[in-house]
C-alpha cells in the first residue's frame, strides 16, 4: 500500500506531552478497574492515549512528533504508572517502538505515520521465535510470540524473526498492521492484567522488504535505513540497552503511587484494636521512611542514567559495551528499589491491603509481574555488567559491538 505524505505537520512540544500525561492520572485511576477487568484498556482510554499524543514523544518532527529528550520519556511513563500500571506498561511499548520505527525506511515510515501519525505501535523483541523465509519482494513470516503488550489496542505491531541468509540464521524485525495478526486469548495473570499482553500468531504472512530491518539497524550505529532522513541524536540511541530504563519508569510510577497512597491513608487511619493512629508507631515511621527513600533513590538512578546517555549522544559520540551493560544494570537496580518500596508499604499496610479495592493490592500484583520482565532481572543484568567490568565478553549479542 502506498501512502502520500501530507505537508509537514506542526511538531508537538515535549513539555505539553508531559503535562498531558500528568493530567491523565485521575482518568487512568478512574478507569483502572475496568482496564483490569477487560484485560485491556477500554476504548475511552485508547482514544485518550491517541488524542494526548504522548506516544509521539520521539516521533520525527516531520510527522508532527516532538523529538523529545530521554528524561522526558521517563516523566511521561512515571505519570502513567501513577495512574494505571497496566496502561503504563502499554505506553512503555508504544513510546519506545515509535523511536524504533524511525530506523525503518522512509517508505515504511510514510506508510505508517503518513496515514496515521497517532498510530499506537506494540511489539516483541524476543529472538529465535519467529521464522521467516525470503520471497520475491519481501519475507513470509510465521511464529507465535508471547507477551505482546498492548496488542489489542495497537495499530501496528513489530515482531522479530530469523531468516537463513548465506547459510546462517540472521535476526530481522518486521512491522505489520494489526489486522494481519491473529491475537490469542492467553493473558490471564496475577498482575498487569489490563496490559493486553496476549500471544500473537502469524502463518506465512507476507511482509514487504521496506517494512523489514536487521537487528544491527536498531543498535544505534546511525546507519539504519531511517538514518538517511532522521538525523537528530535521538535516532542513534540503542534502545536495546535503554529499554529497561523505561520499563523501570512504568514500575517506578506504580511504586510512587503505592507509597503516596499509603502515606495519605496512614495519616488518617486508626488501629482497629487500640483506636490509636497507626502513624504514631515507630515501626510505621521507619517503614514509610525507607519506602520513600527507595523510590527517591530509584528515581535518581534512572534519571542520572538517562542524562548520561543523552549527553553521550548529543555530543555525537557512540556508546561502549560497558556503557550499555551499565545502563541495563542500573535500570534493574532501580527496579529492585521500586519493588522494595511497594513491599515495605505492603508490610506496613495491615489487613486492609488484602482487599482488591485497596490501591496497594493492585500495586503489589502489578509490580510483581513487572519485575519478571527480562530487563528487570537483576541476576541476568548484573552478571552481564560484572563480566564487562572484569574484562570478559558481555555474552549478549544485542549489547556487543
Amino acid at each position: 500500500m502506498e501512502t502520500v505524505l501530507e505537508a509537514p505537520r506542526t511538531a508537538l512540544n515535549a513539555s505539553d506531552l508531559i503535562a498531558e500525561a500528568e493530567a491523565m492520572i485521575p482518568f487512568l485511576r478512574e478507569k483502572s478497574q475496568e482496564t483490569n477487568a477487560l484485560r485491556r484498556p477500554p476504548e475511552a482510554v485508547r482514544q485518550r492515549m491517541k488524542d494526548a499524543g504522548v506516544a509521539r514523544l520521539w516521533q520525527p518532527k516531520r510527522y508532527g512528533g516532538a523529538e523529545g529528550s530521554l528524561t522526558e520519556g521517563a516523566d511521561i511513563l512515571r505519570a502513567f504508572g501513577r495512574g494505571c500500571g497496566s496502561t503504563a506498561w502499554i505506553m512503555a511499548q508504544n513510546i519506545q517502538h515509535n523511536l524504533m520505527l524511525a530506523n525503518w525506511s522512509e517508505r515504511a515510515q510514510d506508510e505508517i505515520w503518513g496515514a496515521m501519525p497517532d498510530a499506537l505501535v506494540s511489539g516483541i523483541l524476543i529472538p529465535g521465535i519467529g521464522k521467516a523465509v525470503k520471497v520475491d519482494g519481501g519475507f513470509a513470516l510465521s511464529g507465535r510470540w508471547p507477551f505482546v503488550s498492548g496488542c489489542e489496542i495497537a495499530d501496528w505491531i513489530i515482531f522479530t524473526g530469523d531468516c537463513v541468509v548465506d547459510g546462517k540464521p540472521k535476526e530481522f524485525h518486521f512491522v505489520l498492521p494489526k489486522d494481519q495478526v491473529t491475537i490469542l486469548d492467553t493473558w490471564y495473570t496475577i498482575g498487569l492484567r489490563g496490559s493486553s499482553s496476549q500471544d500473537c500468531q502469524l502463518k506465512d504472512i507476507f511482509v514487504p522488504d521496506h517494512r523489514v530491518v536487521s537487528m544491527h539497524d536498531l543498535k544505534g550505529y546511525g546507519d539504519s535505513p531511517g538514518a538517511e532522513v532522521n538525523k537528530s541524536w535521538q535516532f542513534r540511541v540503542p534502545l536495546y540497552a535503554l529499554f529497561g530504563c523505561y520499563i523501570g519508569c512504568a514500575a517506578l510510577g506504580i511504586a510512587e503511587a503505592a507509597v503516596e497512597s499509603y502515606i495519605g491513608n496512614a495519616r488518617q487511619r486508626a488501629s482497629t484494636m487500640s483506636g490509636s493512629n497507626i502513624s504514631a508507631y515507630t515501626t510505621q515511621q521507619v517503614k514509610v521512611a525507607e519506602a520513600q527513600a527507595a523510590v527517591m533513590a530509584a528515581r535518581q538512578i534512572i534519571y542520572s542514567t538517562l542524562e548520561q546517555a543523552e549527553a553521550l549522544f548529543r555530543s555525537g559520540r557512540s556508546s561502549t559495551v560497558e556503557d550499555r551493560t551499565r545502563w541495563r544494570a542500573m535500570a534493574t537496580y532501580a527496579g529492585k528499589l521500586a519493588s522494595s518500596a511497594v513491599n515495605l508499604v505492603l508490610d506496613a499496610g495491615g489487613g486492609g491491603v488484602i482487599y482488591e479495592r485497596n490501591p496497594l493490592s493492585r500495586a503489589v500484583s502489578d509490580i510483581t509481574v513487572a519485575n519478571r520482565h527480562i530487563t528487570q532481572n537483576w541476576d541476568v543484568n548484573a552478571s552481564t555488567y560484572g563480566r564487562v567490568l572484569l574484562g570478559l565478553p558481555c555474552g549478549v549479542e544485542a549489547l556487543d559491538d
